[in-house]
């Protein structure tokens, strides 16, 4: 599950990611950390510091230290996503004061990536845990034959809608195609119903992922080539999921509001909203914040995601974080072995999957019959793993970003403002959302193909 790590990731600074920045030689301090959050169970033992933010972070790590007698975790949590990434930054620039790993969500690797902050794990036996995931997850946290980070969970998408205000207005089955989508949007908002969705500004990884979706591949870089990098955001596929987001906005077909906010949460509540385009960790943010609890109760299920086209379906993903083993840490061969086993032991992941925290992407979760079989509360019983998670996360491919990912969601971002203030087309957003990119990695130090 995110939390609240980076559904405002705009509202701290950017992170600006320069080529030739230089590696972090690393503070190879070896006196133990001593800010823990935890108890430390054997203190002989060596000393492993982690900043990480998953909330039920605190019983993971006692699993993990009650486990290990040669190796202690050391957790503190340095914020949530974007408050967390900064002050690595600052490490990274400082080459002293990062942790030994650190939890980082997929999209913000490559940054940290291209300035040695981050090492590389296969030489220290991530292959050895890499059967343990999907295809598309290890893709997420990989360059080439090198590893990044241990995946931990993932965002697979999907449709979440409101039962009620679909039998109110005689939706008689979730829409398969966002063609069909429009058209449910539309008969709604006919018969006096509420907004059908929402596409707000402050969350441009989801439109990010439904570009992907409709088959646009906004960024092709690669570590091993670090100076060179592809970027098209000016193609048909961008064009046409921002104008089609656009227009739904600007018929008032769906909402323009931020989410993750007081009032985008009481909308989900009051029924302001038929559906809700989101990921597999929504049902434990949704509870956790209060929906799902009053009158609403057994009245939310989940479908597939709508294709743009049914013929080549394609599965996409929001969020989903893992454990990185920092340049800075003093001994890596430890530090590794916790981005491994933390997390990872079947207490752990039980109980992040049972108290919908995470959607854990370990394949001993994901294909035991526990899991498969659970019946959602949050869905009113409905298999919702089995039926539409699972697979989902399954047919996953992965995903290319870009070194430069918090200013990438920053542009986006503002056009998106722009689309739902009628100020720009959805043909005029991409090209000047492509020109923007383009001009700020020249700025970096990049070449353009």
């Amino acid at each position: 599950m995110r939390s609240s790590r980076t559904f405002s990731i705009m509202a701290a600074g950017l992170t600006v990611v320069a080529l030739g920045v230089s590696g972090c030689g690393g503070d190879t301090t070896e006196s133990k950390p001593t800010n823990c959050t935890n108890t430390i169970v054997h203190e002989d033992a060596t000393r492993v510091l982690v900043w990480a933010w998953y909330p039920n972070m605190a019983k993971v790590v006692d699993n993990f230290n009650n486990g290990h007698t040669d190796i202690q975790v050391c957790w503190t949590n340095a914020g949530q996503g974007q408050p967390e990434y900064a002050k690595f930054q600052t490490a990274v620039s400082a080459k002293k004061g990062a942790p030994d790993v650190i939890m980082l969500e997929a999209d913000q690797l490559v940054g940290f990536e291209i300035q040695g902050a981050l090492t590389d794990l296969a030489p220290l036996g991530a292959n050895d845990v890499k059967p343990n995931f999907s295809a598309g997850a290890w893709k997420d946290v990989s360059q080439g034959d090198a590893v990044y980070a241990i995946p931990v969970d993932g965002g697979p998408m999907a449709l979440i809608y409101r039962t009620d205000v679909f039998e109110k207005y005689g939706i008689t089955a979730p829409p398969k195609t966002w063609a069909e989508y429009a058209e449910a949007a539309a008969k709604v908002k006919a018969a006096g119903g509420p907004a059908f969705g929402d596409f707000g500004s402050n969350v441009p990884a989801v439109t990010t992922a439904l570009m992907i979706q409709k088959g646009a591949q906004p960024f092709v870089y690669d570590l091993a080539d670090k100076q060179n990098i592809t970027i098209k955001l000016d193609d048909q596929a961008t064009k046409d999921v921002l104008t089609f987001w656009g227009d739904l906005a600007a018929k008032g077909l769906v909402g323009k509001e931020d989410q993750f906010t007081t009032d985008y949460i009481s909308g989900m509540v009051g029924g302001k909203y038929a559906t809700y385009v989101s990921a597999a960790w929504a049902p434990g943010y949704l509870s956790g914040a209060g929906v799902g609890n009053g009158n609403e109760k057994g009245k939310f299920a989940v479908a597939p995601l709508p294709q743009w086209d049914t013929a080549n379906p394609l599965s996409v993903n929001w969020g989903g974080s893992a454990f990185a083993v920092t340049s800075q840490a003093a001994d890596k061969k430890a530090a590794a072995t916790v981005a491994m086993g933390l997390y990872a032991d079947a207490a752990s992941l039980a109980d992040g999957w049972k108290t919908q925290t995470i959607f854990p992407l370990n394949q001993s979760v994901l294909k035991s019959d526990e899991f498969v079989n659970a019946k959602v509360e949050f869905f009113n019983g409905q298999t919702a793993n089995k039926d539409i998670y699972i697979p989902a996360e399954n047919a996953y491919k992965g995903a290319v970003y870009s070194p430069f990912t918090v200013y990438y969601y920053a542009q986006l971002q503002a056009q998106i403002v722009k689309l739902n203030a009628g100020q720009t087309t959805g043909a005029q957003a991409a090209t000047d959302l492509h020109n923007q990119l383009v001009q700020y990695a020249k700025s970096q130090g990049f070449t353009v193909r």
